[in-house]
């Protein structure tokens, strides 16, 4: 059992450590070019090497991205009905049910999970959790989606682009491949490094309902990625993908969403930081389960 969970789980939660020591340690950490490198250059560059160096069909990428629509829909479905339940107010603090963290986390685990199919099978699913933080997200935060910025975000371009090289069965210039692969190696080890700092940052001072939603969003997220795997009668490496994006905490991006747009911002924050946290625990026993 250890043996299966080191490779997978250490790297990903000492590289968040470092990032979070670092800010600790008050070292200089350049939030904003590391946040623009990895947003303009790294992703879209990951993104199209993985896409484009996958062994599969586009028939398994469809199902992926059909797999996260459904699994949005339903955290969106469960999570808006406990949130009335509990009387809590379902538009501001919705999105950090509803939308895992499938890039900083996702991505990295995925990938020593599964390997380079598992990463391209993860970009499919976070293509979707992305689309929906600039679409339903937005919109529940400040009312109106904002497809403009959608339009402008350089990974769904990097994607698309992809794809078509896929679609009309080109192949791709090693150039283009090399460029892409170095470019694209900077971004997962840069992504959780930003993560630990950015956990480093936000405080948790609404405790008792943080733990509630951090429960509420990795309990379901469980649940709800491994029925889905199920129902569609997805391959096997396909099926854990799936669970384990669905399965990840809140995203980050929740919070910025909601500091942004007035919304409960230190619920939300302390959902990122105790949903993060409480990952150490639930995420073993997931890998062990999909693997």
């Amino acid at each position: 059992m250890i043996a299966v969970l080191v490779p997978v789980l250490v790297p990903v939660f000492l590289a968040v450590a470092v990032g979070f020591g670092w800010a600790r340690f008050r070292l200089p950490f350049d939030r904003d070019f590391v946040t623009r490198i990895v947003t303009l250059v790294g992703t879209p560059c990951l993104a199209f090497s993985a896409i484009t160096q996958f062994e599969g069909d586009l028939l398994a990428l469809g199902e992926i991205a059909l797999a996260a629509v459904l699994a949005i829909a339903l955290f969106a479905a469960i999570g808006a009905a406990g949130l009335r339940l509990a009387g809590q107010p379902v538009t501001g603090l919705l999105p950090s049910l509803m939308l895992p963290n499938a890039g900083n986390m996702g991505l990295p685990v995925c990938l020593f999970a599964f390997g380079p199919d598992g990463l391209s099978l993860a970009f499919g699913f976070a293509a979707v959790v992305i689309a929906g933080h600039f679409t339903v997200g937005v919109m529940l935060a400040s009312g109106r989606a904002d497809w403009l910025e959608l339009a402008r975000t350089p990974v769904i371009w990097s994607l698309v682009v992809a794809v078509l090289f896929l679609v009309f069965d080109r192949p791709v210039p090693d150039w283009l491949a090399n460029a892409a692969q170095l470019l694209g190696g900077l971004t997962i080890p840069l992504m959780l490094l930003s993560l630990g700092v950015s956990l480093a940052s936000l405080k948790v001072r609404l405790l008792r309902l943080s733990l509630v939603l951090a429960l509420f969003r990795l309990g379901m997220g469980a649940g709800v990625g491994l029925m889905i795997g199920s129902v569609l009668g997805l391959g096997p490496v396909a099926a854990g993908v799936v669970a384990l994006q669905s399965a990840m905490p809140t995203a980050v991006y929740n919070y910025l969403m909601a500091a942004r747009y007035g919304g409960p911002d230190d619920a939300v924050a302390g959902t990122v930081v105790v949903s993060t946290v409480l990952s150490l625990i639930t995420l073993p026993p997931m890998i062990l389960l999909v693997l």
